[in-house]
C-alpha cells in the first residue's frame, strides 16, 4: 500500500497517509491508457474544418470555350477541381469526431493514471485548501513551497470556484474536483496536488 507525505499550505510536513492499493497502486497498462487518452483527444476536436466542392464554389456557370475547334482541352467550368480556384475533391466537411469507450475502461484508466503519478513520485497531498476569495498569489506561493515546478493539477474534494479562479493566470496549472477527474487531465500535468478530502473522495468513488 503506497504511503505519501501530507503537507500544509506553507509546505511543512504534517503527517503521512496510506493510499488505497486499488486506486493508487495499479500497474499502468500503456495500451489501455492510449485508448482512453485518444478518445478524450478526439472528443475535444472541434470538427469544423470545411472545404467547398465544385457545386459550392462561386462562379463557373458558363462554359469557358466551345467544345471543339480551339485546339485546347475540353472544359465545362472554370470551377472544376482541375482549375486553380476550383472546388476540392473529397475535402473535409464539418463532422463529429467523438466516440466513447466503456465506463469500466475509463474508470480503470483513471486508477492507472493516478497510480502512475504515485509511482513517479509526482504526487503531493495537502491537509486542506481553502480560499475566502480568489487569490492567485496564495496558490503560487503554495506550489513553490511544495517544490512544484512546471504543470500541476490541483484536485479538491468538491467544486471550488475560488480555487479555479485562482489558478487561471498560472501557466500549466489547472484545478478540478475529485468526482470530475479524468485520466487525460491527470497525465497532461506533470504534478498532482490533492487535498486529504480529495484523496478520500477518489478512494470512495473509484474503489
Amino acid at each position: 500500500m503506497p504511503t505519501v507525505d501530507v503537507y500544509d499550505m506553507q509546505g511543512r510536513k504534517v503527517g503521512d497517509i496510506e493510499l488505497s492499493e486499488e486506486v493508487f497502486g495499479q500497474r499502468p497498462d500503456p495500451a489501455l491508457l492510449h485508448q482512453v487518452i485518444t478518445m478524450y483527444q478526439a472528443n475535444r476536436r472541434a470538427g469544423t474544418a470545411s472545404t467547398k466542392t465544385r457545386a459550392e464554389v462561386r462562379g463557373g456557370g458558363r462554359k469557358p470555350w466551345r467544345q471543339k475547334g480551339t485546339g485546347r482541352a475540353r472544359h465545362g467550368s472554370i470551377r472544376s477541381p482541375l482549375w486553380r480556384g476550383g472546388g476540392v475533391v473529397f475535402g473535409p466537411k464539418p463532422r463529429d469526431y467523438s466516440y466513447s469507450v466503456p465506463k469500466k475502461v475509463r474508470r480503470a484508466a483513471i486508477r492507472q493514471a493516478l497510480s502512475s503519478r504515485v509511482l513517479t513520485g509526482n504526487v503531493r497531498v495537502i491537509d486542506r485548501l481553502h480560499l475566502d476569495e480568489p487569490r492567485t498569489q496564495v496558490i503560487a506561493r503554495m506550489l513553490a513551497a511544495l517544490g512544484i515546478r512546471g504543470s500541476a493539477l490541483l484536485v479538491t474534494s468538491e467544486p471550488d470556484a475560488n480555487v479555479v479562479k485562482s489558478v487561471r493566470n498560472l501557466p500549466g496549472v489547472s484545478a478540478m474536483f475529485a468526482a470530475g477527474i479524468n485520466a487525460y487531465e491527470v497525465l497532461a500535468h506533470e504534478q498532482l496536488v490533492m487535498t486529504l478530502g480529495a484523496v478520500e473522495k477518489l478512494q470512495e468513488v473509484f474503489s
